[in-house]
């Protein structure tokens, strides 16, 4: 095993971790970028450090596609090829399953993908995956697992959760360098709890690195979603990192961390910058409405990114209407509102003041009480009270401590209760 995971506070289901790995020492709850081929559009890997990037997420399908894994290999591995000295994660290529489902069949031997470079067949298994994933050399690989959207229902959902079981001991067998990468399964299951739990207990039994929850952030109901992460983090072990897939919405970060999870990842930070969207603590600013056109003022005063602190909303607002320069600048703040999210997760379970941290949170983002149904849900079970962030029509105070952690409802059968 090649990371060390030390968990230094805690408050109920929270955690605030050190996450030791072979290029770098990161501070969780965190948050990793995309970069698909090696970097993120418009970003330097200079850049990334100054703003406080941990890890970068690289594609595993499309590197192979472009330039290749054996000469991202024969030139020193991903690490020295895109000149970043910090932690590297590669997910597995099970995502273009369902976004690329066009171009795929799925068979028990693998996943057979039609190039959307060339149009050639590329068949990537267990296997193969992993092969690929032991050539580009990040620190954290992702297992390949059966990858299904969450709105479908019915037997598919059971295929693909044993599927994903039966490739977690093909990869397993087949990962040549478990001394210098770490192989985090990934739980799947759908919406179904029985089967979470089943696919929770098999991973657990495999005693892997760390652990995914994947399968989700693909259009279910908020309320779902919230349970199967509290789900997942109360069944997988306490001294692993737990890593909740494609999640990159701040309130869903923020739940996410008081529920018990460690790391997430999402384009969303940067592919809404390229639409001219800011990430603020009010929720987002949209730079390209006619009333940023003279606005002096910087996307966030409270921010201290080198673009606000160099430049004002009406002139980003000219950018993002007409020059590339723009989506630059506002993936650069994005990802440092994102790395800045992280620290002062980190923090302020460090040093006790979490519930503050997300009665704060809450308050920018629903000013007027309004705080969903599904995030009072959860902070419930969190053990946080929110009660005075919410409308008093809307939200009625919890009978518990906050003091006292609060354990997950769950039903006879030891599953997170649904109603």
């Amino acid at each position: 095993m090649a990371l060390r995971f030390e968990i230094l506070g805690r408050f109920n289901r929270a955690r605030a971790a050190r996450l030791t790995l072979p290029h770098f020492t990161c501070q969780t709850p965190l948050f990793m970028p995309v970069g698909t081929q090696g970097t993120i559009k418009g970003l330097t890997t200079d850049q990334l450090e100054d703003i406080g990037c941990q890890i970068i997420l690289g594609n595993t399908y499309h590197l192979e596609l472009r330039p290749g894994s054996r000469l991202i290999d024969d030139l020193g591995g991903l690490h020295k090829f895109m000149n970043w000295k910090r932690a590297l994660l590669t997910d597995s290529g099970g995502f273009q399953m369902v976004s690329l489902l066009h171009l795929a069949d799925i068979t028990e031997e693998g996943v057979t993908f039609q190039s959307p470079v060339d149009g050639k067949p590329m068949l990537l298994t267990p296997e193969e995956s992993i092969h690929i994933q032991n050539n580009i050399g990040a620190d954290i690989i992702m297992a390949l697992d059966d990858v299904v959207k969450t709105t479908i229902t019915g037997p598919r959902i059971e295929e693909a959760m044993y599927r994903t079981l039966r490739w977690i001991d093909r990869c397993i067998a087949a990962h040549k360098k478990p001394d210098v990468q770490n192989l985090f399964g990934i739980v799947q299951g759908g919406l179904d709890p029985v089967l979470r739990d089943i696919c929770v207990r098999g991973l657990v039994e495999r005693n892997l690195p760390g652990y995914a929850i994947g399968g989700l952030a693909g259009g279910e109901d908020k309320d779902s979603f919230w349970r199967v992460v509290a789900q997942c983090t109360a069944g997988l072990p306490e001294n692993k990192p737990r890593y909740v897939m494609g999640v990159g919405y701040p309130l869903d970060i923020v739940v996410c961390s008081a529920l018990g999870a460690d790391m997430y990842d999402c384009v969303y930070p940067t592919r809404t910058a390229r639409f001219g969207t800011a990430l603020v603590p009010e929720g987002v600013l949209r730079l390209k409405q006619n009333a940023m056109a003279t606005d002096e003022r910087p996307i966030d005063p409270t921010c201290s990114c080198m673009v606000c602190k160099k430049y004002t909303r009406a002139y980003l607002h000219c950018l993002v209407t007409k020059d590339a320069m723009g989506s630059q600048l506002l993936s650069y703040h994005n990802l440092s509102y994102m790395m800045r999210l992280s620290r002062d997760l980190h923090m302020s379970i460090l040093e006790g003041r979490f519930p503050e941290f997300v009665r704060g949170f809450l308050r920018a983002q629903f000013p007027k009480g309004d705080v969903p149904q599904w995030v009072r849900n959860a902070m419930e079970v969190a053990g946080i009270d929110i009660s005075e962030c919410c409308a008093s029509a809307k939200c009625h105070a919890p009978s518990f401590q906050e003091q006292q952690p609060v354990p997950v409802p769950v039903d006879s059968n030891g599953f997170v209760q649904q109603n």
